[in-house]
């Protein structure tokens, strides 16, 4: 076995992978450079050791390594793009570029390869594979594309350009003057814990994401046209509001783990603008106080800028959702009778489809 710049990244969880781009061939090593680290090739190797934690990862630029094998898959080096050879660098000439033109590293080139596979073994169903593929390629791989080529500046982040990942990462390389000849794979063993932990909770967050839009969907049915959603737990609840156009909703409440919560509704996802306020009289108080603004006994809670409130029953949160309601209907924030028939069209649809 040639020598190497090695080391033995701990494995992860889950069982190994099939190689559906070379169909029944479980790699021995994961090849990427030796040296310094960068973002692109540690997320590529959050993915390969996701997927094959029997391999060894090989951190080395020896040709004898960087030289296509049955036995490997090699990343971020060997100055070749080829998929059947299992060998995914971006540094060449004629290197890779997305359909629109954007280049890739070598962590979009895993991840369009064997992100599918990550996201099974991760125990995403089937159904959702595709749409979290989709969204983490654009939301998390395409940004460190952008940035390891050069297309993308961190300082676009402005005071928060040095908080980014990548910038973030790199700064476990260890100092010029290190002289110690480990120094880069203790470094890049650290980065990469780290670096799972971020894809990992990403991707986490995607399929609960996904998950919850099925339990808002249905809430959004059973709740026909009320204005008030009522909701098993807390959860993202405001994409699914605004995919099934239910426009009529004001207020949400749900369960806590020793209380209730109400909270309100934002018209976009950017900015702070809601739908409906809670009112004006509850702001800044908390527990006899708020009793007293509101008349409602158990109410506990309400936030100075009037988006979320908390009461200690159900009854009680849903009591203050109904009278944000009917301020909000005397203030005029409601919607117009015209949208409620379309959202009536809606539920009609989404009934049809159950």
């Amino acid at each position: 076995m040639p020598s190497a710049n090695r080391y033995l990244v701990s494995t992860a969880s889950g069982p190994p992978a099939n190689n559906k781009v070379h169909p029944g061939m479980i790699p021995d090593f994961l090849v990427t450079h030796s040296g310094g680290f960068h973002a692109d090739e540690l997320l590529s190797s959050v993915i390969l050791t996701r997927l094959f934690p029997q391999a060894r990862l090989i951190r080395s630029r020896a040709l004898e390594w960087i030289t296509p094998g049955a036995d490997r898959i090699i990343y971020d080096v060997g100055g070749i793009y080829d998929a059947k050879a299992q060998i995914f660098d971006h540094h060449q000439r004629g290197a890779p570029l997305r359909d629109d033109g954007q280049p890739y590293s070598s962590f979009g080139l895993i991840w369009r390869h064997y992100g599918r596979d990550y996201l099974a073994v991760f125990g995403l169903p089937d159904a959702h594979i595709e749409t979290v593929h989709a969204s983490f390629d654009a939301s998390f791989v395409l940004p460190v594309d952008l940035m390891d080529n050069g297309a993308l500046s961190p300082s676009v982040a402005g005071p928060l350009a040095g908080l980014t990942l990548p910038a973030l990462l790199e700064t476990l390389k260890p100092v010029f003057d290190e002289q110690d000849p480990e120094a880069d794979n203790r470094g890049f063993h650290t980065a990469l814990a780290i670096a799972r932990s971020f894809v990992e909770a990403r991707i986490a967050q995607s399929a609960a994401k996904l998950r919850a839009e099925g339990l808002v969907h249905r809430a959004i049915v059973e709740t026909g046209e009320g204005r008030i959603l009522e909701l098993p737990m807390g959860m993202p609840f405001r994409p699914a509001i605004v995919r099934a156009g239910a426009d009529h909703l004001l207020f949400v409440v749900h369960p806590r783990e020793k209380d209730w919560c109400l909270t309100t509704i934002r018209r976009a996802d950017e900015g702070f603008e809601v739908r409906a306020d809670l009112p004006a009289a509850w702001a800044g108080l908390t527990n006899g106080d708020l009793e007293v603004a509101c008349g409602i006994e158990g109410a506990s809670f309400c936030h100075n800028g009037r988006f979320i409130a908390a009461a200690k029953t159900r009854e009680a949160a849903l009591a203050m959702a109904e009278l944000a309601v009917s301020e909000a209907i005397l203030m005029g924030q409601a919607q117009t009778p015209a949208a409620e028939v379309a959202q009536s069209a809606f539920k009609s649809a989404w009934r049809s489809k159950a």
